[in-house]
């Protein structure tokens, strides 16, 4: 059995932010952007709102208590991030053998042109999320770090080719910075 302390955690909130725990096991933070939400529902772990602080107790002290405490903790953490500022991803639109056009059409990233095809190719846009076009940047922005990196990707897989060198076809759009960080 772990330790009782090394598994209770408090989270405290910073100023500017409040936390709300529904009945069905939904996690609200809002902030200065707007509200995040997140269900966080499991029979094992007690999550608590006590003012300006979130804490997380296991109801057993075992191995897998203690995974699903962090996993909360990290979930958490992206929330708040959320709250006080957006996460932003960026992608570059990269073509060499045919000029493609990426434009938002509702809640949908169109791609056309892409290597000549007739039939243009489609990503959905998830909800909570801004899509913007700036030259050759695609800039996918929102609270939800989840949503934003799915986004980015369903995006990226868009352009996915297969039965070509990838280092002679490195046509699409290709994600180049995650939620302030470059990629190598």
């Amino acid at each position: 059995m772990l330790l009782e302390k090394k598994l209770k955690h408090e989270i405290s909130l910073p100023d500017g932010l409040k936390a709300e725990f529904s009945e069905f096991g939904i996690l609200t933070i809002e902030g200065p952007h707007g509200k995040v939400s997140k269900k966080l529902d499991h029979p094992m772990i007690s999550l608590i709102v006590d003012g300006n602080k979130i804490k997380i107790s296991p109801k057993k002290f075992t191995r897998n208590e203690k995974v699903l405490v962090n996993t909360y903790r990290a979930h958490i953490r992206n929330l708040i991030k959320g709250a006080m500022e957006q996460y932003v991803y960026k992608l570059k639109i990269c073509s060499s053998h045919f000029p493609m056009t990426v434009n938002v059409e509702g809640d949908k990233v169109v791609i056309k042109n892409f290597y000549g095809e007739k039939v243009p190719r489609k990503a959905k846009i998830l909800e909570g999320v801004k899509v913007k076009i700036e030259g050759d940047l695609v800039i996918v922005s929102g609270l939800s770090k989840e949503s934003v990196g799915q986004t980015s990707a369903s995006i990226e897989q868009s352009t996915r080719i297969t039965n070509r060198d990838r280092r002679v076809f490195a046509d699409g759009l290709w994600i180049v910075e995650k939620a302030g960080e470059p990629l190598r």
